[in-house]
C-alpha cells in the first residue's frame, strides 16, 4: 500500500525567484485555487509570517509570500513607501503571469495591499487587510510603546507579544509563544532579517509622511470601486487602532470589519486557522460589484 504524499508546509516550502524588471524578487507559494498574494509587515520577510496561517489558507488558495526589493533575499532597491512596495506585488504577479488575485497585507503590507487594489483594480479580486490603516489622516495614532519595541534590532518573545498579541491576556501570551515556536520550526532556507542601518533608513525616508497619505484619492476611490474589502483587526491594536475604520463602515461600500477581542496587531497569529478560514469564506462569498 502506497503511504500517502505529505502535504507542502511553509515550513519547508523552496525559496524560488522572479525575475522582474531590474531586480530578482524571492518568493515562496502553496496550494493551489485562487491566487492569494501576501505583503509583509515593517521588517518583515519571508520568514515572518507564521506557517500555521499560511498553511492553513493554503487549503483555500495558492498563496504567494515574497521578500520586498533590496529586503531579505530580493534584490533591488529597497523601500517602505506604499507605491513601492505595491509595484513589488504587481511586478510577481506579471513575472508569474497572474492576471487575476486577491491581495492582502498586514501592517504596512496592508497599506500596500491597498494601493495595489487602486492600481490595478481590474484585477483584484478581493483585498484583505491584517492590522492596517485606511488612507489619509487617522483620530487614533499608533501607541508609543509600539515604535519603543519595534526598533530595538533584536525583538525577544516579550516584544512579540507588545507587539503582536495581547500581553493582558493570558492566553494571547500563551499564543505568542507558540506562534514563534511555529515560525522558528524552519530550518535551512531562510530570509536574512532586516538590518537596523537599513529599515531605520527607510523609515526615515518616509518620516514627513502620514502613515498612509492619501495619495490620488485612494479612500474615495476603495469606497466606490466595488472591490470586497476585509479588514481584521484586534481590539487591542497598537499600530493602527481599530477605531479608525469604524466611521468608514457606511462609506466604504464593501468594507467588511471584523474586531477580534482580546487580540492586537498580529491576530492571523493567535487564531491562525480561524483567520484562515474568515479569509477563505470571504472570498467564497463576496463577489466584487460594479463601481458606484
Amino acid at each position: 500500500m502506497n503511504a500517502p504524499m505529505a502535504v507542502e508546509s511553509a515550513r519547508s516550502v523552496a525559496t524560488r525567484f522572479a525575475d522582474c524588471r531590474d531586480r530578482r524578487i524571492a518568493y515562496r507559494e502553496l496550494g493551489s485555487g485562487e491566487p492569494l498574494i501576501l505583503c509583509l509587515r515593517f521588517r518583515g520577510v519571508l520568514d515572518s509570517w507564521d506557517p500555521a496561517f499560511l498553511d492553513s489558507l493554503a487549503k483555500s488558495f495558492r498563496v504567494i509570500t515574497f521578500d520586498y526589493s533590496g529586503l531579505g533575499q530580493s534584490t533591488g532597491e529597497p523601500s517602505y513607501r506604499s507605491e513601492a512596495l505595491a509595484r513589488d506585488a504587481i511586478d510577481l504577479a506579471d513575472a508569474l503571469g497572474i492576471e487575476k488575485f486577491a491581495i492582502a497585507g498586514w501592517s504596512l503590507g496592508g497599506l500596500a495591499a491597498q494601493v495595489v487594489a487602486c492600481l490595478i483594480p481590474d484585477r483584484i479580486t478581493h483585498a484583505v487587510l491584517i492590522g492596517a490603516a485606511p488612507p489619509g489622516k487617522v483620530e487614533n495614532p499608533s501607541e508609543p510603546i509600539f515604535l519603543e519595541r519595534a526598533l530595538k534590532p533584536i525583538n525577544d518573545l516579550e516584544d512579540e507579544t507588545i507587539l503582536f498579541f495581547e500581553p493582558a491576556s493570558p492566553e494571547s501570551r500563551a499564543a505568542a509563544a507558540a506562534s514563534r515556536k511555529r515560525i522558528e520550526e524552519r530550518s535551512a532556507d531562510r530570509s536574512p532579517a532586516v538590518a537596523p542601518e537599513i529599515y531605520l533608513k527607510l523609515l526615515q525616508d518616509r518620516a514627513a509622511e502620514d502613515a498612509f497619505p492619501d495619495i490620488d484619492g485612494y479612500a474615495e476611490f476603495l469606497a466606490n470601486a466595488g472591490i470586497p474589502i476585509l479588514v481584521i483587526t484586534g481590539d487591542h491594536e497598537i499600530v493602527f487602532p481599530a477605531p479608525n475604520w469604524f466611521a468608514l463602515n457606511r462609506v466604504w461600500k464593501s468594507l467588511h470589519l471584523l474586531v477580534l477581542p482580546q487580540m492586537g496587531h498580529g491576530p492571523q497569529h493567535e487564531v491562525p486557522e480561524m483567520a484562515a478560514e474568515f479569509i477563505a469564506s470571504f472570498v467564497r462569498h463576496r463577489s466584487k460589484s460594479q463601481p458606484a
